[in-house]
């Protein structure tokens, strides 16, 4: 049985807001906008929004439970359920609950390529969580918001793994950003991704033009 008076791992509040943004953009996503381009590669958003549901909800619970994704997820069409959004944020919901215990960020996972520190991994889904959560909002017209605290660790994650990201094509080249640009922005732009695409707060909060 679990101890329940153990903290969480200090990472987990993070996991933990980024999942709650990710299901708020998720809510807002429309069937019509599943079909508009995105800035990552030739992918829709359908085709993000399948790698997002896939990598950062199921994904995130199968690497708490140390199994590997089943084929059937991977090849699943996440949004061809009309409550797609509903389940994503069910789903995330137990995988963010399996990662409080703090056990689970100990030893290494395995990925098939070699073991990985666990508490790496989790980090790596966070910053997939938040960042294509940004793509997601950014290609639908909303803002996507975290926590300066939660910004700076996203940093720090595709600061630390940029170049594997590019190796593999995950990362384009940093986008050049003023000094002052804010946290978030700046680990958007550290992993390829120009965060002038976004969409400010000031004109989230205005009538949308139809």
């Amino acid at each position: 049985m679990k101890n329940h008076d153990i903290s969480p791992h200090p990472h987990h509040a993070y996991m933990v807001e980024c999942a709650t943004e990710a299901a708020r953009v998720a809510r807002g996503v429309t069937a019509e906008q599943l079909a508009l381009p995105t800035h990552c590669g030739d992918w829709d958003v359908r085709a993000l929004v399948n790698h997002w549901v896939l990598y950062t909800s199921h994904g995130l619970e199968h690497r708490a439970l140390r199994k590997p994704l089943p084929e059937e997820l991977t090849k699943r069409d996440f949004t061809a359920d009309p409550d797609w959004a509903d389940a994503y944020a069910a789903q995330l919901d137990r995988a963010v609950t399996a990662w409080a215990d703090p056990s689970l960020w100990e030893g290494d996972i395995d990925l098939g390529m070699g073991p990985l520190p666990a508490v790496d991994l989790a980090g790596m889904i966070i910053k997939e969580t938040a960042v294509h959560g940004w793509d997601v909002a950014a290609a639908t017209g909303r803002p996507f918001h975290i926590s300066d605290a939660a910004a700076h660790f996203v940093l720090t994650v595709v600061e630390t793994h940029a170049e594997l990201y590019r190796q593999y094509d995950g990362f384009a080249d940093p986008v050049p950003v003023p000094a002052d640009t804010p946290v978030f922005d700046r680990a958007l732009a550290s992993s390829g991704r120009d965060p002038k695409l976004g969409v400010r707060q000031e004109r989230a909060e205005r009538p949308r033009q139809r």
